[in-house]
Formats: structure tokens, sequence, C-alpha cells
């Protein structure tokens, strides 16, 4: 299917049908006739899951879950959103809205021949924002916009009112400007080649940083492999991503992309995360690596739209919702943005789903059409969202797993404080599945596991301490999130530097308390080898008579305090916070973990020194 199609989704909206949020009724996903009701249950079969502690894939953000909200939609300040928010533990909100953003002016609120909804201005929605505990992601107006008006939103947003929003695109879907022969996004250029977005992306991001150089600035991208990606267009000489990336690579600090993968069943559709993500992902990453130069590392993916194009409301999603976040984010992506908060349907398309009824409304929440529940229900998506708040928490490192078989899919995370929670999500309808449960490099505690469950047409999450750390079942068409503390023993890994691709180290294998950490090559030695405690502890030798912890020597405050080992004795300078963005800050002074001047060679000492903003020398990874 060519992804233009799907853009219909937010096209211009007539007032009236603004009002109950019709564009659900526009997507080409919603055509797709459901499957008919699966059959009840009827066995229990068998895999085999094995979570890796010693392989960090990525470091979990709070952003990760995110939800897409328009200035159409009437709904998106009511008084209960803030909290239904918050219990999923959606972190980002996009804001103003699809190919709205493109027509839509923040001083005045209002959009080009769009409808905007009463109370959906910027203020309204960043009391909404900031009610949830969440962050906004801003797409600025550049199909009619200029830089100019950008930069004076950024000032209002983080001069004038201190709202801190640190987030921001340039632009919705561009490459539907008609370039390639589709067009449903607004773009008054008199050009709409990649070149002259990108030339025109450096000035935007010029403006706008001269107001708040802090801010991180998005460049859109198209969806690898789909329309229009390889297509060289009038004017260019390379593709869309070629293009713009060749331009204003060094100067971005994020990239853009939408997926909403095409399916032919509920089957198919629950394959795509694993399917089309990681090869997604790859080809992003090596565009970033190609063109941002020596800023690449830093140059983050964002997902800011994704939705599965059948199955909406009903148990299907409940499944697909976070095993793509997850797996978005195990590859890379700092947020993936489900289409949407409230999307709202015509009721012309209600159908039977696993027994259950999907209104074809592409929201996770209700928006109270009459054929519909109240305003606000919640969907099964967002209990499937909700449920990767019963997994990760900002902070956590996500971690390898590996499942002997395609129905059941594994996301587990490695906590700050030693613990692993593994998310076991089974894509069977009809048999509940008994997993087996192996691990590496963590020893579960014997203590009974706490156990979260989201079953097929559910209402609610429950919790439990049913099976244990190595036995699980899952439910028919389910999601199951398994909590464990470590054994006294902690989980074991190294330490690697993100910036020279090297271990922290003691030379020698030193035991002497006061010897400095350095950066060596990885060799798997006992000098690399720390066990993670649930006290937050970093242990070296930590099966030996002489345990050492990695430590902030003499309880230093300043910058270039040694990172040394010593004797491990409970104090808060022994005590190290892993965070979303690969530091590690000491407890007691919120210090980083920072390599010697960006130093890559073997023996580069090991420091404390105040946390940068995306440095590599103080990103690292634990497995």
């Amino acid at each position: 299917m060519k992804r233009f199609l799907r853009a219909a989704r937010d096209r211009l909206l007539a007032p009236a049908a603004a009002l109950t949020l019709t564009a659900a009724a526009l997507s080409v996903g919603a055509l797709t006739a459901a499957a008919p009701a699966a059959t009840a249950a009827t066995a229990t079969t068998s895999a085999a899951v094995t979570v890796d502690t010693t392989h960090w894939l990525a470091n979990y953000s709070s952003t990760t879950p995110g939800l897409n909200t328009q200035v159409y939609d009437a709904n998106m300040n009511r008084s209960d959103i803030p909290g239904l928010l918050s219990n999923a533990g959606v972190g980002m909100m996009r804001y103003p809205g699809g190919s709205y953003a493109d027509i839509y002016h923040w001083q005045t609120n209002t959009a080009d021949g769009g409808f905007v909804a009463p109370n959906t201005d910027f203020d309204s929605f960043m009391g909404t924002v900031r009610a949830a505990h969440a962050q906004p992601i801003i797409t600025a107006d550049y199909g009619s916009g200029t830089p100019q008006e950008a930069a004076d939103w950024v000032r209002y947003a983080n001069i004038t009112k201190g709202y801190g929003v640190k987030y921001w695109e340039i632009g919705n879907e561009i490459p539907g400007n008609g370039e390639y022969g589709a067009q449903w996004e607004t773009d008054k250029h008199s050009s709409h080649s990649a070149t002259t977005y990108a030339n025109n992306l450096l000035q935007f991001i010029s403006a706008m940083k001269a107001v708040d150089p802090s801010i991180k600035i998005g460049a859109v991208l198209t969806t690898p492999g789909s329309w229009p990606d390889g297509i060289v267009g009038p004017g260019d000489t390379m593709d869309w991503n070629h293009t713009v990336l060749s331009i204003a690579g060094p100067k971005i600090d994020f990239v853009i992309v939408h997926h909403y993968p095409s399916s032919t069943s509920e089957a198919d559709l629950l394959t795509k995360p694993q399917a089309q993500v990681p090869d997604m992902a790859a080809t992003v990453r090596s565009l970033i690596n190609q063109y941002a130069g020596s800023n690449a590392p830093n140059v983050g993916i964002a997902i800011t739209e994704t939705a599965p194009d059948r199955d909406k409301d009903t148990a299907p999603n409940a499944l697909f919702t976070p095993d793509q976040m997850l797996t978005w984010a195990e590859n890379g992506a700092f947020t993936v943005d489900y289409w949407a908060m409230h999307n709202g349907t015509d009721c012309s398309q209600v159908t039977t789903v696993d027994g259950a009824t999907d209104y074809g409304d592409g929201g996770v929440l209700s928006s109270g059409a009459s054929c519909e529940p109240a305003v606000d229900t919640p969907f099964a998506p967002y209990y499937g969202i909700s449920m990767i708040s019963k997994l990760a928490q900002s902070g956590d490192s996500l971690i390898q797993t590996s499942s002997s078989t395609s129905l059941i899919s594994a996301h587990a995370v490695h906590r700050g404080n030693g613990d692993v929670n593994v998310m076991l999500i089974n894509k069977d309808p009809n048999n509940s599945t008994t997993v087996s449960l192996s691990y590496k490099g963590f020893t579960p505690s014997s203590a009974a596991p706490t156990v979260y469950t989201y079953q097929k047409n559910g209402t609610s999450i429950t919790s439990s301490t049913s099976g244990t750390a190595t036995t699980q079942t899952v439910p028919a068409y389910s999601v199951v999130v398994v909590q464990m503390h470590p054994s006294s023993g902690g989980s074991t890994g190294a330490l690697h530097a993100v910036g020279s691709g090297k271990c922290l180290d003691i030379n020698n294998s030193s035991t002497t308390a006061g010897t400095q950490a350095q950066i060596w090559d990885c060799n798997g030695g006992t000098a690399q080898t720390l066990t993670r405690t649930s006290a937050k502890e970093f242990r070296l030798y930590a099966n030996t008579s002489t345990p050492m912890c990695l430590d902030d020597y003499g309880n230093g405050t300043t910058n270039g305090t040694a990172a040394v080992i010593w004797q491990c004795n409970g104090g808060a300078n022994q005590q190290w916070n892993v965070n979303s963005n690969g530091t590690i800050s000491n407890v007691l002074t919120g210090l980083c973990l920072d390599v010697n001047g960006f130093g890559t060679a073997n023996g580069t000492k090991v420091q404390l020194w105040t946390c940068g903003s995306n440095q590599s020398n103080q990103q690292w990874t634990f497995g």
C-alpha cells in the first residue's frame, strides 16, 4: 500500500465533522474487514524465553510512550485527561496535530481553512501536559508559517511562560506536499523539493535556537521502505532522506519517522514490530551516521505517529501497541507517539473483533460518538500502553530477550535498583502459553514475583503473585508483566563507554582502595565485571573475599573528582543512578561518570563531572 493513502487520516475536516473527530473514517486501515471472532481458549502451549541482562539495548525514557492530540479535539483538555495519561504512563504529548500543524498559527489559535475546537490553545494544552507530568513535542508550522513565527513560539513557551518545551519538529509529513505526485500536506513555499525543505530547516533551526539554544529540533524523513522513499524528486539529485540529511544532518538533534504498518489479518499485524522495526531503525541510524558527522551519536529518532491499520479498539491492538512502542525503543527511538488520544468514528464501521465491539476509532480513548461508550472510556490500546508502565520507568535499561516462538513477544528491563522486569505478549488468540524463563547475568530471588496481567477484552489490569520467576502461564491474547528482585548476588555485566566503545576497567585488576577507574578494550575480565546490586552499587570482585565498590573519591563534589574503587560501605557516594539518557550519576553529588577529555585511548581515566547534554563521554551501557 502506498503510504500517502493513509494521510487522509488527519486531513482538514469540516467543523461539523471535526466535532466528532471523524478522521478515523477516512483511514484506509479502517476499510479492512475485521476478522471473525476467535473461539475460546482450548489448550495450553509452551514456549521458552531467555532474558540477557548482560546485553543492554537502550535506555528507557519516560517519553517512550506518547500520544498525539489535535486542536480540533474538543475533549483534549477535559479534567479527567491528566489522570488518565498519568495512570497509563504516557510521557510525551504531540501538538497541534498531524497535518493541522502545517496550517496552525499558535498566536491566534487558528488553522487556515480548518476547525479549531474551543479551549485547545497552546496554554490549555500545556496545562494538561504539566498536570499529567508529561513532556510536549511541538510541531512548528512549516507549511504556512515562517522561521520567525516558530522562534516567537519558542520565546513564548520557554522564555515568557517558562514551560521548558524541549522537542520541536519542523513540519509534518512534508513529502506529502505534492513533490512526488500526491498532496495532503499544506506547503506554501514556491518549491516543494527536499533541497528547499532542508535549506529552510536550517533557517528554522537558526532562528529558534537563537532564542533558546537548549531546545532539540527534528527533521522530517520519509518512512524507510515506504513511498516515497527512494524516489528522486524534481530539482533534487537524491531521494528525500539523503537530500535532507546531506544538507541539515550536522545541525539537527533528531529525525522524525511515521510508521503505519499495513496488514492482511490480525496475525499479520502482530508480526509487524519484529518484522519491520529493526530494519527501519538500522536504515535510519545508517543515514544519521552517514551525514550527521561528529554529531551522529547525539541525533535521536522520534516516531511521532504510529498506529495499526485494523482492529483499532480491540484485543489485537492491546498487543500490537506495547510491542510496537518497546521494539522501537529497543532500536533507539526516544519517543513513540500513538495516533491518537482521541480520534473518533462516524459509526459506519462498527464490527465485532474477537468477541468485542470495534468502532473503527483510532483513539485510545472514546470520543463519545453515538455508537460508542461514554467519552474518555479507555479502549484496548490504552491498557496496552498502561502495561508498559508496569514494565519500565525512566532510567531503566532495555535488555535483550529471545523467544522460542513468534507467538510470544518478550521485552525486559534491568532496573536501576537491580530488579528485572519482563513483559510477555501472547499473540495466540485461542491458547494460553506456559512460558519457561531463563536468565543470563541475573539470578532472581526465590520470593514470588509480582505479576500484572491484561487479558483479552479486559477493562482493567490485575495484579497477583502467581507463578514463579522461571515459569509463567500467559493467557490467550494477553499481556503479562513479571517483576522480580535479584537474589543477594545482584546482576552482573560490564560498563561500556559509548564514546570510546571501551569498558570501565581497573588497572592490573588491582584491589587497592583508591585505585582510579579507567577505560580499556573490553575483554570480559574480572576487572571489568561489575555487579549491580539492589543498593544501587556497582561492585567489582563481588564473589571474592575483597569485594570493592565504585566510589566517588573522598565524597568529592567538584568536577574532576576521581571515580575509584573502595571497600563497600553503603554510603551515598557509592550509590549510582542509571539515567534515561545513558548517564550514570552519583547519588551523593549528582555528578556524572565521565571519561576524561572525551578520551578513547586505553588507560584514559574515569572521573566525575557535571552532567552534560548528550555527551558521549558520559554515556554508558551496562551489559
